[in-house]
């Protein structure tokens, strides 16, 4: 069993699924009301809730996008830097783990990683 749903208020639900579709490749999949849905390959659902003032999150809290490799890591965090996307922690190695936190367009905190899968 895998978590599979995340759900997030945003500002505005058009300039977020401009965000989520060009760095991490979800695509819309349903809408409910004024609610969107959007999926990655492997099944994972962003619900993007429109929020005029949504509650703001502890500053621990960040959800993650673990990539194929450290050089993938590496190449998003270069054309995420170049589009002005915020940067919270700058690109590191730390022995086998490459990562970066950045923040979407309404401050959520996330977190682009690459570590090897445990053996």
């Amino acid at each position: 069993m895998n978590i599979n749903h995340l759900h997030l208020k945003v500002a505005s639900v058009d300039r977020a699924q401009a965000f989520y579709a060009l760095f991490f490749g979800l695509r819309p999949s349903v809408w409910h009301g004024d609610m969107l849905f959007m999926r990655d390959e492997a099944g994972m659902d962003l619900a993007l809730a429109p929020a005029k003032d949504a509650e703001p999150l502890p500053p621990w809290f960040h959800f993650g996008f673990r990539l194929e490799s450290a050089d993938a890591v590496a190449r998003l965090h270069d054309a995420m830097a170049a589009a002005g996307v915020p940067m919270r922690e700058p690109l590191t190695t730390e022995d086998e783990l490459t990562f970066f936190r950045c923040l979407d367009p309404d401050g959520h905190a996330i977190e682009i990683y690459w570590e090897p899968e445990p053996a």
